[in-house]
This record gives structure tokens, sequence and C-alpha cells, in this order.
């Protein structure tokens, strides 16, 4: 396995697959383990390689992240079909509500799950100090 070496000489791990492990809701290091174990609550480790998930520090990341991409993908298309087919102002806030929940839900749990491999990848918070 490649690893690159920081300054403090913890090696860091390989972050796209990583951040592809954490996107599908597995364990960044193995890739067969749960991370989540609900809808958002973290797993305490891996069921197959044991890994520790307690040092992770997600916190609010995940639902800035997600309020950031839904409002940057809804409010340019909202505006688009206002202005292209001027639905009914109540048809429109029904379409534009349920598609802005829906991309919340579906991209909540991916965000957390990525955000956590992304502190494991990189050795961040107590990640740095265990040996994985």
């Amino acid at each position: 396995m490649h690893t690159d070496h920081i300054a403090d000489g913890a090696a860091q791990h390989p972050l796209r697959p990583a951040l592809f492990r954490g996107w599908r809701n597995r364990c960044p290091r193995c890739g067969q383990g749960k991370l989540l174990k609900g809808y958002l609550q973290v797993a305490p480790s891996c069921p197959v390689c044991k890994l520790d998930y307690s040092h992770h520090r997600a916190d609010d990341g995940p639902a800035y992240v997600t309020i950031l991409l839904v409002g940057h993908l809804m409010a340019p298309l909202l505006h688009v079909v206002f202005v292209t087919w001027r639905p009914e102002p109540l048809v429109l806030f029904t379409i534009f509500a349920v598609g802005c929940v829906g991309l919340s839900l579906y991209l909540l749990p991916r965000l957390k799950g990525a955000i956590v491999a992304f502190q494991w990848a990189r050795q961040m918070g107590g990640f740095g100090h265990v040996q994985t």
C-alpha cells in the first residue's frame, strides 16, 4: 500500500479509495464493514478489520456540506424552471421543497461517511495517534 508522509512522521492513507468507501458506507480501511450503524450514527468500530471509529469528529461538517451542495444545485435549477415555464408558485414550491428534502436525505449519510473517511485517511483527530 502506497502511503505519503506528513511533517510529523505519521503515515497518511490513500485518500481516493478511502473517500469512495466512506461514500458507500463502508470502512475506509478494509472497505467491507459498515461505517454507519444507523442513518447517521457512526458504528463504534469496523466489524471486519476492527478499526476504531470513535476518533471521528464529523460533527456538523456533513450538514454544512449538504446544505452547500443542495443550495448550489437547486437554486440555479429553480431559476431556470421559473424563467422557462413560469409554473404556479405553490406547484414550484412543492416540487422544489420535495426535491431539496430528498436530495438532502440522500447526501447526508454519504457525506458523513466521506468526511469520516477523509479524517481517517489524513490522520486527523484521534486517528493520527492510533496504529491503523
